[in-house]
């Protein structure tokens, strides 16, 4: 089996664990493809979903249960990153692009009025997409977002370096190992992380830090949950800047979350915090 095979079956595998009905389609954009995986109710309040770097759409499985009962979700493939979006258009060459790539999925798939909620990566595009169009968006979720109240950590970048520059199935295990201080509870997540290591991606945009005068004009409702154990950065110095120039956010820290865990590994209170706030 090619590694890409290996990939995408490892992929497929993980959605098929979702709880719910799911729709897969494919929309175009002037930068390729876009994978949106769709479900809940037709007439639910739309709920868009951008992962983390390296994650893709289908690392909501232990939430889209709930995320699903009453929201009409749409679960992204980054553009640029691995999954089953296509990057065979205009070249991603910073954040323009990626509001540029998302205004375009909000126009096709009549997404006004949208919550949104990332993970890492994904919570940094969520919130340049916020500074960007805020009058697009109902509310805003941000999941240990990385790069935007405070800087990464050196030593996680130092870490993951090996992991980047030349990505192995036991390279992926032993940072995330590192990072969580666990292994997966579901197997088919496992099997996953390890085929990421082959998976072709074409370009992950640098984050660069919103201006803080940018982000004190945000008055998007806005959920800032923080991972306890998160070794990407200190989780109370990104607690305080949150607060600090979101004073209206609600921000918390969830007890023994890691960075890399949080969506997936005992879900019950992110679960919880995430349908209170996106009501």
């Amino acid at each position: 089996m090619g590694d890409e095979t290996a990939f995408l079956t490892a992929y497929d595998a993980v959605l098929r664990r979702w709880p719910v009905k799911v729709r897969s389609i494919d929309v175009p954009s002037p930068y390729g493809s876009t994978r949106v995986q769709i479900c809940g109710p037709e007439d639910g309040t739309p709920l868009v979903l951008l992962p983390g770097g390296g994650a893709t759409s289908v690392s909501w499985f232990a939430n889209i249960g709930q995320l699903a009962s009453s929201r009409r979700v749409y679960a992204l493939d980054l553009m640029g990153d691995i999954g089953r979006s296509v990057h065979d258009g205009a070249p991603l060459r910073g954040p323009d692009d990626l509001t540029a790539w998302l205004d375009t999925l909000f126009d096709r798939l009549n997404l006004d009025g949208a919550q949104v909620c990332g993970h890492s990566y994904g919570a940094w595009i969520a919130l340049t997409y916020a500074l960007h169009a805020p009058h697009r968006l109902g509310r805003l979720a941000l999941l240990d977002p990385t790069n935007c109240f405070a800087g990464v950590s050196l030593r996680y970048l130092v870490r993951a370096l090996p992991m980047l520059l030349k990505p192995t199935a036991g390279r992926v295990q032993a940072f995330l190992r590192w990072e969580t201080g666990r292994t997966p509870e579901d197997p088919a997540w496992q099997v996953f992380l390890d085929s990421t290591a082959t998976a072709r991606r074409s370009k992950v945009v640098a984050m660069r830090r919103p201006r803080p005068q940018d982000l004190r004009t945000c008055t998007i409702p806005t959920l800032v949950l923080l991972a306890e154990r998160s070794r990407a950065h200190n989780a109370q110095r990104v607690v305080g800047a949150a607060r600090e120039l979101l004073p209206e956010a609600r921000v918390a820290i969830l007890p023994s979350a890691s960075h890399h865990s949080l969506p997936t590994e005992r879900p019950a209170d992110l679960n919880r915090l995430l349908t209170q706030f996106l009501v």
